[in-house]
């Protein structure tokens, strides 16, 4: 058992194969090598939302099995929204992110930012609403664009979110549901494609209880 180095607490730690976590007593941000902890900083409490999503739920895709390992909670000028970043039984890893109650279940394509288009967020530049990739004879089309800033966060994660992190997202959309997003932060750019869901499609399991809505059987 590692222990929190700032306040001594146990560190529970769901994903070895990434560097971070949070301490849930203290929230201490932990860099972990090993057994050995070190305290870089704090992060900042998740702010209160009524996600049905917490660490230790499931979800499964094409009989892909997956847990939810740790949360980054991003806001901007216009509201927030949750990324959860999940690890699947084959080792690989997802993103899950959720607003307004879709979901976005993206796994990393880094050869995407090889396009001309995706190469102009990752030389600095702007990318507009409206702008097309094709990607596997689809479409995707820009939604929006948006400067984003870490709220607080929650769990194992591969990147520090102490405070003052910050990065530019650019949501696409395919006609049949694709969904990629482009996300530049000071570590560089990455390049995430999956699909849009709804919840009941990701097939999830252990959902946190909220006051006033009843969870489907098939979701318990």
């Amino acid at each position: 058992m590692i222990h929190c180095p700032s306040c001594g607490a146990d560190l529970a730690v769901r994903d070895g194969a990434v560097p971070y976590t949070t301490c849930a007593h203290c929230q201490s941000l932990v860099l972990r090598e090993g057994m050995n902890a070190e305290a870089i900083g704090k992060v900042a409490v998740v702010p209160f939302d009524v996600s049905p999503v917490q660490l230790g739920t499931s979800f499964t895709v094409e009989r892909l099995h997956m847990v939810t390992v740790g949360r980054v909670r991003w806001g901007w000028s216009a509201g927030s929204w949750n990324e959860w970043f999940l690890r699947a039984d084959d080792g690989s890893a997802r993103w899950l992110a959720e607003a307004m109650g879709m979901f976005m279940l993206t796994v990393e394509r880094p050869d995407i930012l090889e396009r001309p288009l995706a190469q102009i967020l990752v030389h600095g530049g702007p990318l507009i609403p409206g702008c097309e990739l094709e990607i596997d004879g689809e479409a995707y089309q820009a939604t929006d664009v948006k400067d984003a800033q870490c709220l607080g966060s929650e769990g194992d994660l591969p990147f520090p979110t102490l405070s003052g992190w910050q990065m530019t997202n650019v949501d696409f959309r395919a006609p049949g549901g694709g969904a990629l997003s482009l996300q530049r932060d000071s570590e560089g750019t990455t390049a995430w494609l999956g699909w849009w869901f709804e919840l009941a499609g990701l097939a999830p399991k252990g959902l946190r209880e909220i006051e006033g809505w009843t969870l489907p059987e098939a979701m318990r």
